[in-house]
This record gives C-alpha cells, sequence and structure tokens, in this order.
C-alpha cells in the first residue's frame, strides 16, 4: 500500500502495481515508487508508506466506532499492553477490536448481527491483523474462553452482561462499559453492586480540534463534543 497526500487531499493506495485515479487526475503506476508524484492535471502528491494508523482511518465503517479518544483512555486507565488478552462486545465495525489487536496479545470480538461481522472481518483483512477472533454470540449467555485482563462492552444492556463477564474476567481485571446516556451508566453503577465488582469511576471525554490558518487560529466550528460515557469497574 501507499499514501499520497498533500496539504489538500489523501488517498490510501491499496494496490500501487496499478494506475490511481482521484478527483485531482491519474498517477501512473510506475510514478508510485517515488517520493513525488505528479497528476496528469497538474497535481503534486507526495508518497509514502502507510502507518497502521493512515489504513486505520480508511476503514469501512456501518456501525458507530468508537472514536480514538474514547480508544485511547480505556488503555491508559486500564493498562492493556502488549501481553493483555482483551474481550471486546460487541465487534461493529471493528473500529476498537483491530485497534487493540495492534498493541495487545490477543483479542477476542463477539457480536449478534451477521453485517456488522462481515465489516468487522473486512477491517481486519485490510489492517493484516493476526491475533484477532471474530466470533457470533450473545456474552450476556455464555463465554466460551477465560482469564481476561479486559472486557469492554459496547452495548444496549450492558448490566446484562455482568455475570457472564465477570466469571471471564481474571482477578483485579477492568470491565469498561461504553454508554452513550447517563441512564445506562446508572444502571451498570446500580447492578455492580449485586455482582460485587468495584465501581472504579465513570468519565467523559471532551476533545476540542483548533483550526489554524495562518493568523486566523480559533476552535473548529463543529465537530463532535459528546460520544459516550466510560465507566470502568474492576473484579476484586
Amino acid at each position: 500500500m501507499k499514501l499520497i497526500l498533500n496539504n489538500e487531499n489523501q488517498y490510501l493506495v491499496k494496490d500501487p502495481s496499478k494506475d490511481f485515479h482521484c478527483s485531482d487526475g491519474l498517477i501512473k503506476a510506475e510514478e508510485l515508487s517515488k517520493a513525488k508524484a505528479e497528476t496528469n492535471k497538474g497535481v503534486v502528491y507526495s508518497i509514502i508508506d502507510p502507518t497502521f494508523s493512515d489504513i486505520y482511518a480508511k476503514m469501512k465503517r456501518q456501525a458507530q466506532i468508537i472514536t480514538l479518544k474514547d480508544i485511547g483512555t480505556i488503555i491508559s486507565e486500564t493498562g492493556i499492553g502488549k501481553d493483555s488478552k482483551v474481550l471486546d462486545a460487541g465487534s461493529g465495525s471493528g473500529a476498537l477490536c483491530c485497534f487493540l489487536a495492534n498493541i495487545c496479545k490477543k483479542v477476542i470480538s463477539y457480536e449478534l448481527r451477521e453485517d456488522h461481522q462481515k465489516v468487522a472481518m473486512h477491517n481486519k483483512d485490510l489492517l493484516g491483523i493476526k491475533n484477532l477472533t471474530l466470533k457470533s454470540g450473545d456474552i450476556r449467555e455464555k463465554i466460551a474462553e477465560k482469564d481476561f485482563d479486559v472486557i469492554i462492552l459496547d452495548m444496549p444492556d450492558p448490566w446484562n452482561a455482568l455475570k457472564t463477564t465477570k466469571a471471564a474476567l481474571k482477578r483485579g481485571g477492568y470491565i469498561v462499559v461504553y454508554s452513550p446516556t447517563i441512564p445506562q451508566v446508572m444502571d451498570v453503577q446500580m447492578h455492580a453492586k449485586d455482582h460485587d465488582l468495584l465501581f472504579v469511576k465513570t468519565l467523559e471525554n471532551i476533545q476540542r480540534p483548533w483550526e489554524i490558518n495562518d493568523r486566523k487560529v480559533r476552535p473548529v466550528s463543529s465537530y463532535i463534543n459528546h460520544t459516550a460515557f466510560l465507566t470502568f469497574l474492576r473484579k476484586i
């Protein structure tokens, strides 16, 4: 793969052995091996090898994904790393499970909907991930695997999965619940007591991007503010 970019646009070229067409014109395949190339319309692009994040940004989306600001908080709050075993439910478009698989030992992701699982599989293949297992199933009923370091729940009724997830979690491990609304957070906190899970915290990430264009410097007028609340529980 190659990433071609300038100040206005950037494109992921999945097959640089073929000519690439975009709104700025055509770049011949033989030009894609160079550091820079000019389209037949005279537009110049730099050409680089894409990083994981470059490819990740171009992944296919169907279900709403967990944003990078929330993924970063999940990682930093739970200490997910190269030796971690993580469970993700549900897979959705695969954004979270694919990102985590890039940094940890093993990820297993459960999904009920076949159409969502197909998108997640497409993104797994696009990113070349080998340590991610995508499974069909309802974790509220059964989780076949055990000894997870972290379990992340992105589902409408996560409190109904606390019994099975606690059983699948290592002692000291985290359950992270991604909830769009406060009533969901309240139900999770209330049911956590019933399952003897330690309520650690609930937080919300607000990230404000800025527009910087010479001396025009101001917050971007339109951006996503609230995404969800993150609730952290722990098995003790």
